[in-house]
């Protein structure tokens, strides 16, 4: 039987992943086994220039926690080597990084995920991670509002070039009338 000292780290533990779990816009459970060293690296790297929190966890602990928050669809894929990357404020982050590099390194097996609180599916996370990211989407947005207003301030400039052309027209009829 573990120490009191041991069980209260645990407990500490799974206190902190539920929080993590609560918190998070979203997460992805991977599982590692088969990466180099190397590998590993370069993907840690990748994941905090995307500002995800990616660390090893236990599953036990895991399982517990989500257990906590309603995510007790994981319990059948926590088993074996797991890691998990958490974003919280950009959902489509941890998704995009994970799968571009599981492309290219089919020892990294996606083994699901959440987004807003929901469990999704693998095919799922990879949809998600096939949007663009909120930067882009954000850009569209704002080129789609100010097109309509381009093209209304065009129509007032029309307007008043027409206007003042037709003021110049009778200022000249004016001025060689009463030459």
């Amino acid at each position: 039987m573990p120490s009191e000292k041991i069980l209260e780290q645990k407990k500490q533990q799974v206190t902190e992943l539920v929080d993590k779990f609560q918190r998070a816009a979203s997460g992805v459970l991977v599982d590692y086994r088969g990466l180099t060293v190397e590998e590993d690296t370069k993907l840690r790297s990748e994941l905090r220039k995307a500002e995800v929190e990616y660390a090893v966890v236990k599953n036990t602990l895991t399982r517990f926690a989500a257990n906590e928050v309603g995510f007790a669809e994981f319990d059948p894929i926590l088993n074996g080597p797991t890691a998990l990357a958490l974003s919280y404020d950009d959902a489509v982050a941890p998704a995009k990084v994970l799968v571009e590099y599981g492309k290219k390194n089919e020892n990294l097996e996606i083994k699901g995920g959440f987004v807003e609180g929901k469990i999704v599916s693998i095919e799922e996370i990879k949809a998600l991670a096939s949007l663009p990211s909120k930067e882009v989407l954000v850009g569209k947005l704002l080129g789609s509002m100010s097109s309509p207003i381009q093209g209304f301030v065009s129509v007032l400039n029309g307007n008043l070039s027409g206007f003042v052309r037709a003021l110049q027209a009778i200022a000249d009829k004016k001025a060689a009338a009463g030459e």
